[in-house]
């Protein structure tokens, strides 16, 4: 099977150039595309370079995905390894080696957003996990993220059904030991982003180091 790829070309990119502001690079979720999370790059900070990316596994017509979902909340350890290689390539490939990016990503791409940390700790310097989970296996720049504890900020709404439980629970316990965490709960919240999650997004954003 071909390695995958993410596109440089199916890319949404905001105006601003890569430059001294951090890149937030967003990842959609299951059965989505490049075009939904862009919706949230008018509330970033002014300045930031934004790129949101669309997954490379086609699922018909204007939906992507990461990975396939076999178990719910508990994905093919090497399939997501695999995705998490081919953003990172698009990283290297596409941004300078000095720009400073920030992993932003919904359900399946919230995952993205913590292997992206996981897998480039020096090169990923915060991640925003909305809706999402961490993968159930040992990697190897988890000792690394232990000691660091990189920015993170996880958001969840109080009555999304579509994370399994156990999943939940794993980051829940998984991510104060490997970030300084900012998390938040949404009530009423289902599998979605409201007005209130972006807002406490924006203000992470803001506080991270200049």
């Amino acid at each position: 099977m071909a390695a995958l790829a993410v596109s440089h070309a199916l890319t949404s990119w905001g105006e601003g150039t890569p430059g001294d502001a951090p890149v937030v690079v967003m990842m959609h979720g299951f059965g989505s595309n490049e075009a939904d999370l862009a919706g949230l790059a008018p509330a970033l900070p002014a300045g930031w370079a934004w790129a949101s990316l669309r997954a490379p596994l086609p699922m018909g017509g204007p939906a992507f995905a990461w990975f396939p979902i076999t178990t719910p909340g508990r994905p093919d350890p090497q399939t997501v390894i695999d995705a998490t290689d081919a953003v990172s390539d698009w990283i290297a490939a596409s941004l300078p080696a000095t720009s400073r990016v920030v992993a932003l990503g919904f359900s399946q791409g919230g995952l993205m957003a913590s292997q992206l940390l996981r897998a480039a700790p020096r090169r990923v310097e915060a991640a925003v996990v909305l809706g999402g989970f961490v993968l159930d296996a040992e990697l190897p720049g988890d000792a690394a993220l232990a000691a660091e504890r990189p920015p993170v900020f996880s958001g969840r709404g109080t009555a999304d059904t579509v994370i399994a439980p156990d999943a939940v629970a794993r980051t829940e316990a998984w991510l104060p030991g490997h970030s300084t965490l900012t998390e938040r709960r949404y009530p009423g919240l289902g599998h979605g982003i409201n007005p209130d999650e972006l807002a406490d997004v924006v203000a992470f954003l803001q506080q991270l180091p200049g």
